[in-house]
């Protein structure tokens, strides 16, 4: 029999809390048996949202009453060292005090962020905790790291976010020898920033990165590598920009399929094989974002996110923990506190 995984989920959190984060708890625990999910919140709005869903293995799933919620505008740091008994907060703990295994949340990005690297703490040895952040192209899904965490990095910094996440990508997909590029605004060596020409003789330099060079935006989509190495600045710039386009294209799609009788029919032929195609840019069907270097695991989904993504942020705790990859990050970038 496997192992239970214990994974925390902030139910209050996100723009369709309690209703997504319930269902979406309820989805993993009825596909899996080894799956235990403590919802941290509100108890009576929990109840409420667990009876409209009917049955489910109730010895699977445990509710920890909080009273506060942190809110997305509220400063990070303050709002962790001020509502202790926050969804959020009380996940944390959870996880920092070995009772669960993973904390999950569509809440305050910069609350869970703050609270991880605090709370849970960083992997001594490891000088900054990014977001691993799963982007769809055509050739599967690349990692983009960091995208959201650390705006400011520096070279030394940017080297172990592609370290953390070439062992992400080999450990957690199976990719033996991820390749490693670094966000440029050319594909020269001798291109970019101060931040990009300090760091890529670095990653050139680190033997276990399989390193291909600089990777412009434009050939993100098309999966030129596995591993996209970036400040989170950058990052973030690109994931915006990433799901802006995609809303457009497929609003441009929808109004050509419905702009006239032969569209119509032409949609109608055409809707399997779209259908398909569009899925396999879905970001949410990945799940959420990690925070890699910290001593637990702690992953970030949207704001937006509707049950179907947290359902796959809870399977993807399950499949982090299977590969022990905090150990992992632990042991090839720590340092002993002796």
């Amino acid at each position: 029999m496997s192992e239970t995984i214990t994974v925390v989920l902030d139910a209050m959190g996100g723009d369709n809390a309690p209703q997504a984060p319930v269902e979406g708890a309820v989805r993993a625990i009825r596909e899996r048996k080894d799956i235990k999910v403590i919802l941290t919140g509100d108890q009576t709005k929990i109840q409420e949202e667990l009876a409209r869903l009917g049955d489910y293995p109730k010895d699977q799933l445990q509710i920890v009453h909080t009273t506060e919620v942190i809110e997305t505008a509220e400063p990070p740091v303050n709002a962790i060292r001020n509502k202790k008994d926050s969804s959020i907060v009380v996940g944390l703990n959870l996880v920092k005090q070995k009772e669960a295994d993973a904390f999950v949340s569509s809440g305050s990005t910069g609350a869970v962020l703050v609270g991880g690297t605090i709370l849970v703490g960083r992997i001594r040895g490891v000088e900054r905790a990014p977001i691993a952040v799963m982007i769809p192209t055509k050739k599967g899904v690349s990692l983009l790291i960091d995208g959201g965490a650390n705006v400011d990095a520096r070279p030394s910094q940017l080297v172990q976010f592609a370290q953390m996440g070439s062992m992400y990508m080999e450990n957690a997909l199976g990719i033996a020898s991820p390749k490693v590029g670094i966000v440029n605004n050319g594909s020269e060596d001798d291109k970019g920033n101060a931040l990009v020409k300090d760091t890529f003789p670095l990653l050139k330099e680190t033997r276990e990165l399989n390193f291909i060079g600089s990777v412009e935006p434009r050939d993100i989509p098309f999966g030129v590598c596995d591993v996209i190495v970036c400040d989170a600045f950058v990052g973030n710039a690109i994931l915006k920009m990433y799901e802006g386009t995609a809303a457009a294209l497929l609003d441009i799609i929808k109004g050509s399929l419905t702009s006239s009788l032969r569209a119509k029919i032409g949609a109608l032929l055409i809707k399997p094989a779209l259908k398909s195609t569009l899925k396999t840019f879905d970001a949410t069907q990945y799940g959420g974002a990690p925070l890699l270097g910290i001593k637990g695991l702690v992953v970030k989904t949207h704001g937006s996110a509707k049950a179907g993504e947290i359902h796959n942020a809870i399977l993807q705790c399950v499949q982090f923990r299977q590969h022990d990859i905090a150990r992992k990050i632990e042991e090839r970038l720590g340092v002993s506190k002796g």
